[in-house]
Formats: C-alpha cells, sequence, structure tokens
C-alpha cells in the first residue's frame, strides 16, 4: 500500500470519516447499505498484540472506516484475544518478517511493545510510509527520540504517541485558564503518580528457568543485550527494569505532564537533579550497573523559557511520594486523582490537575464559581485519541491533525527521559570504594546539552542517552 491512500478510495473514506467523527453510529441512509467494503478501509497492522496492544487495535476498531489485516506478537498468549477479536488478520511474531510481507497490504501501524522495541519497530514501519501510532513512552532513550522527531520530518507520515490526554478537554480548558491570566506566570510545577505499582528496587534475578513454548524470547529481547529468560520479566515487569522499560516516570510523566509541555513556553531542561530509594541489595556487586529502577524517587528539571522570562522549575515524584499539598486546597478535597496529578504555581494563583490533565480547578476552588472561566478558544476533540489518528490518516499527511505527533511527542519525551538520566547516574555506585560519600558516584545535578544530547558535567551519565544495540539491530534514517 502506498504512503497514503490513493484515488476514490481515499476520498471514499475521507468522507465517511468526516461523517463518522461526530456519530457514534453511521445511519444507513449516508453510507448508502450502511457498510464499508474492506477495500475502503484504513488497514492497521497491529505490533504488539497484547495487553495495551490489544485494548489499542480494540479503540481503532470502533471507526467503521478501520480494518485491522495483520497482527504481531512475540508471545502467543498474550495476542490470544486479538487473534479472537481479528480472526481474518494475518499473524506473525517477528514484526520485521510481517511488515516485509504485508507492506503493500498495509497503511498504517499500531505499537504497543515494551518500551526497549518502540522505536525500532515504529521507524521500520515509517521508512516503509506507513502511519504509525506508538504507546508512551515514544522511546527508551533520548537518543531514539529525537532519531524519530527526524524520521518524522523526513518520511512525512502520520504521527501519534499513545498519551490519551493530550486530545482531552481538560488540558485545553486548562491552556485557556492559563491564556486568561487567572493564574498569572507559572514559575514552578509539581507533578506526581501513585506508580509503580509493579516490582522495584530489586536484584537482578537468576536461576535457569525454562523458556515458554508460546513465546519467543530472541524476539522479546529485541536490540537489547541477550540475558536468559526469567519470568521476572515478562509478561509485564519488565517496567522496572531499565533493560526494557522506562520506570514510572516513564510509564506514566507523559500522561501527567503533558499539560505542561503542551501550555508553558518550553522545551529542553537544562539540568535534572534526583533523589531516589536506596537499593542496597544491589550496592555491593562488583558492577557498578543496577539494573532495576528505585522504588521512589523525586526528580527536578529546570526550564528555560522559550519566551526569556526566566526558568519553570519542574518537580516529579513517584513511589508513594507527594509534594506538599497546597494550602488553598481543603482538608477533604481530593489533591488530584488516584493516578496522580499536576499543580501549577503562578504568580497570581495555582491550577490543580488530575492524571492525563482532567478536571482543572483554581485553588481555592471556589474560585472556579467566583471567576469568570475564559470561553472555549481552542478546538477539542469529540472523536478522542485514537480516531483522530485514524481520520488524520485518512486525510493524509499535511492535511489531517493529531495531537501528539511525533514532532511534539519527540521533543516532549527527551524531556521526560532527562529525568532518568538523573536516577541511574544516582543509582550508580562503586563497591570497591571504601567511604560512603566516594560509593555514589553521580549524587549530582546533570548538567544538559540539549543540542548535542550530552550531559556536560558527568560523562558517565552519557551511556544512557544512547544505549547500544546488540549484532542485528540498528536504528538508522
Amino acid at each position: 500500500m502506498k504512503k497514503s491512500l490513493s484515488g476514490s478510495r481515499r476520498s471514499f473514506i475521507r468522507n465517511a470519516a468526516i461523517v463518522g467523527a461526530g456519530v457514534t453510529i453511521v445511519p444507513r441512509n449516508v453510507l448508502g447499505r450502511g457498510f464499508v467494503a474492506p477495500s475502503d478501509k484504513l488497514n492497521i497492522a497491529g505490533i504488539g498484540a497484547g495487553g495495551k496492544g490489544e485494548s489499542d487495535l480494540s479503540s481503532f476498531a470502533k471507526s467503521p472506516n478501520v480494518n485491522i489485516v495483520a497482527l504481531c506478537d512475540v508471545d502467543d498468549r498474550q495476542a490470544a484475544k486479538s487473534r479472537s477479536n481479528f480472526p481474518k488478520a494475518n499473524y506473525y511474531k517477528d514484526f520485521r518478517e510481517m511488515l516485509e510481507k504485508e507492506k503493500n497490504n498495509i497503511d498504517a501501524c499500531s505499537i504497543s511493545t515494551p518500551d526497549h522495541t518502540h522505536a525500532v519497530a515504529t521507524l521500520a514501519a515509517m521508512q516503509l510510509g506507513k502511519h504509525v501510532y506508538t504507546q508512551k513512552p515514544l522511546t527508551h532513550d533520548i537518543y531514539e527520540a529525537r532519531i524519530l522527531t527526524e524520521a518524522a520530518k523526513k518520511y512525512k507520515v502520520v504521527t501519534q504517541m499513545g498519551n490519551q490526554g493530550a486530545s482531552g478537554d481538560g488540558v485545553r480548558k486548562a491552556k485557556e485558564i492559563y491564556q486568561a491570566g487567572l493564574i498569572g506566570d507559572v514559575y514552578e510545577v509539581h507533578s506526581w503518580t501513585n506508580r509503580p505499582v509493579w516490582p522495584h528496587g530489586l536484584p537482578k534475578p537468576s536461576g535457569n528457568h525454562p523458556v515458554p513454548a508460546e513465546l519467543n524470547w530472541d524476539l522479546w529481547v529485541g536490540p537489547s543485550k541477550k540475558e536468559a529468560y526469567n519470568p521476572a520479566y515478562v509478561p509485564f515487569n519488565w517496567r522496572g527494569w531499565w533493560a526494557y522499560g522506562t520506570g514510572a516516570l516513564g510509564d506514566m510523566a507523559c500522561h501527567i505532564m503533558d499539560p505542561i509541555y503542551r501550555i508553558l513556553p518550553i522545551k529542553h531542561p537544562d539540568s535534572a537533579e534526583c533523589s531516589i530509594a536506596n537499593q542496597w541489595s544491589d550496592m555491593w556487586k562488583e558492577s557498578n550497573y543496577i539494573d532495576s529502577a528505585p522504588m521512589a524517587s523525586i526528580i527536578h528539571l529546570n526550564y528555560p523559557r522559550t519566551d526569556k522570562k526566566g526558568n519553570l522549575k519542574v518537580s516529579w515524584y513517584d513511589g508513594g511520594l507527594l509534594p506538599q499539598r497546597p494550602d488553598e486546597l481543603g482538608p477533604e478535597e481530593a489533591f488530584g486523582n488516584w493516578d496522580g496529578g499536576c499543580l501549577f504555581i503562578g504568580t497570581k494563583g495555582k491550577l490543580l490537575m488530575d492524571c492525563y490533565g482532567a478536571n482543572p480547578r483554581l485553588l481555592p476552588t471556589k474560585l472556579m464559581k467566583e471567576k469568570t472561566m475564559p470561553k472555549e478558544t481552542i478546538k477539542r476533540v469529540p472523536e478522542g485519541h485514537y480516531l483522530q489518528w485514524v481520520n488524520a490518516c485518512i486525510a493524509g499527511h499535511g492535511k489531517g491533525v493529531t495531537s501528539s505527533p511525533f514532532e511534539y511527542a519527540g521533543p516532549f519525551t527527551e524531556s521526560i527521559l532527562m529525568g532518568n538520566l538523573a536516577i541511574r547516574s544516582a543509582m550508580m555506585v562503586n563497591p570497591k570504594l571504601k567511604g560512603w560519600e566516594d560509593k555514589y558516584l553521580g549524587r549530582k545535578k546533570l548538567l544538559w546539552d540539549s543540542v548535542n544530547m550530552k550531559v556536560t558535567n558527568f560523562d558517565e551519565a552519557n551511556q544512557f542517552v544512547k544505549r547500544e544495540y546488540r549484532d542485528g539491530w540498528t536504528l538508522t534514517l
């Protein structure tokens, strides 16, 4: 299939999408017999068909203009539900084989694999001219995020990162409140999550374990360093291991910190520092590399404002840690929601949001009634994050709109992952040194050169900017 749909097929489903964007069920009299032929649909392949991949594919399939034509998953157990939902879709274990065999039959790919294979799968699809929807965080490391940002410019396909709150009403309302001047100039933001809700802070797993027959372990490891299978990594707990996941920050910051990056005049932080929960069980290893993300962390990022009005201080808390509760919030009022929240502190007031930027409210909350709220000036996304991408794919590159295209999501992901440089540096220890202060190598503020993607004052941290792929895997534009 070509980069965009051709001729009458494109026109047909574009018109159908325009009708379908505003209603859940398209009336029969609008679409003739009420049926869109499979040949006239946006053909989507799913790379990562289990868990979140299954729910993503099901969300796309709610459009009458979508056909799920191929599925790929390294674990047959995880893929079982999608295979049942989409029995006509061809099934593969290796996404490279799927793309080669299906390249003339697909228009777009949904990528919902563990973090460490996001970039290689996404770029491979883009290089074939396929539109891509990639789950958050966009990539595993900063270099990969920069590559996918450049790829979006080069290959000119429709892109979207899977941070659904980016298409929500909440972040748009929050931006209108900010632009109306109700909280003044924001100089400080606090954001937090209840994650991790999976094991963190563990020593490297050991033992000999047989690989389940349904799992291709070599493909699951992908570009990461080859190591023995262990059930501690799959199917879900990979998030807590640096080789595969990006910790609580990578999991949730794309949802919770999106309003900060979307609303305020910032791009790249120039420094990062953190505090973490100790992981004493790993401290005395001969290696100074700790494999698992910490149980809890606090990260401080400093952003020069792009409008030259000073700096913005952004703090992140996870593992049950929270910022101080604002005095303006009543003792029984919710501080964010169960998943987390975000607090803007400005020269004229404070603005509190839940996870996904939902439910923005001034503090004290009585101001929401006492103040005149600004009118809606920012276009809403009634079709939601998933179908917005579908409709943009149908319209073609440059004609449709997505809330989190890689031109936005790439720099945003870089910004977030800078926090993990601070965490991983702070976790570096040298067991051969005697003094406690000497053992901790990287507990310092990291100074960041965003243009060159380099920490300038602690070179050991730069190993985490771009990881080394094992033989057979590359990421080249």
